[in-house]
């Protein structure tokens, strides 16, 4: 039985089931997740970002996102795979990165192509880096990782700039240089997404954005045309926010605390641990003490 969190990731990879990751940009979310029965947490960083009232422009450093990843891990107790944008810097910074992340327990993370300050991969206006600056960044993540079973996914956003084969081209040179998993950025048209795993020579992500670049397909679209992995970061995010919304505006118009479920307080608590912490309250107390407060 594998051990640690990059481990378990790889023994997932290593099965036939694609692997739907949903996106959690905080601890309530990566355990909703784990709750829900997905074996694998995405770190949005989109959603990271938001958490510290950015949007996703590159605007959030390495310390901030690998902190939020070690939250993610410790709540959610499963493997995470976490967005490492642009490297934060060359090959010198990736090697931190990778480092930083392993000792958070993160279980794997995408590091991608685009020019830094980057952009979310689904808004226009991308730059990418030569194929070389970006590749001596993969491979000094797969040199340098502490861990063997970390996973190191190379994502292209060259699709945006330099077109669909250039982007192909990026990611066997990625896979060639080490990388495990391939992860292609917003492919335009149905017959691109099928095309990916077709011609890229190795595992491949699939980003499933609604409302991005992207046609929308379903997770059993994705696993017959061969994807191994699906990210889903935005479910959990615009989900709350538009929750949020619709909350606030009936307390504003009504005047009255909205209905949420049906959920009591009780219940709200044991979605988020209590009933793991609650058993020690009085566990280290000595027997009789126990006997007096009861």
């Amino acid at each position: 039985m594998p051990t640690s969190h990059a481990a378990r990731l790889r023994a997932l990879l290593s099965e036939q089931r694609t692997i739907a990751a949903p996106g959690a940009f905080d601890a309530i979310g990566a355990r909703l997740i784990v709750q829900a029965g997905f074996p694998v947490v995405y770190m949005t960083g989109a959603g990271t970002a938001a958490t510290l009232g950015f949007p996703d422009y590159g605007l959030v450093t390495m310390s901030e996102m690998v902190d939020n990843a070690a939250r993610l891990v410790r709540a959610a107790n499963a493997p995470v795979i976490a967005d490492g944008d642009t490297g934060y810097g060359n090959e010198l910074n990736v090697v931190r990165l990778v480092q930083e992340h392993a000792r958070a327990g993160t279980a794997g993370i995408h590091i991608e192509d685009q020019v830094s300050p980057k952009r979310c991969g689904h808004l226009d206006d991308k730059e990418i880096v030569p194929r070389e600056d970006w590749l001596a960044k993969i491979r000094a993540a797969v040199a340098m990782r502490p861990d063997p079973d970390f996973v190191v996914i190379a994502r292209t956003d060259s699709r945006a700039v330099a077109g669909f084969d250039e982007a192909v081209g990026r990611c066997n040179a990625a896979l060639a240089a080490g990388a495990d998993i391939a992860f292609l950025e917003a492919p335009r048209t149905m017959e691109e997404v099928a095309a990916v795993p077709q011609r890229v020579n190795g595992p491949c992500l699939y980003n499933l954005v609604k409302g991005g670049k992207s046609p929308d397909v379903t997770l059993d679209e994705a696993e017959a045309m061969g994807y191994r992995l699906v990210i889903v970061p935005g479910l959990l995010f615009k989900t709350m926010m538009h929750a949020c919304d619709g909350a606030l505006a009936a307390l504003k118009a009504t005047r009255r605390h909205p209905e949420v479920g049906g959920m009591t307080v009780r219940q709200a608590f044991s979605r988020v641990g209590a009933d793991e912490w609650d058993p020690l309250r009085t566990r280290f107390r000595d027997a009789s003490v126990r006997e007096a407060a009861e």
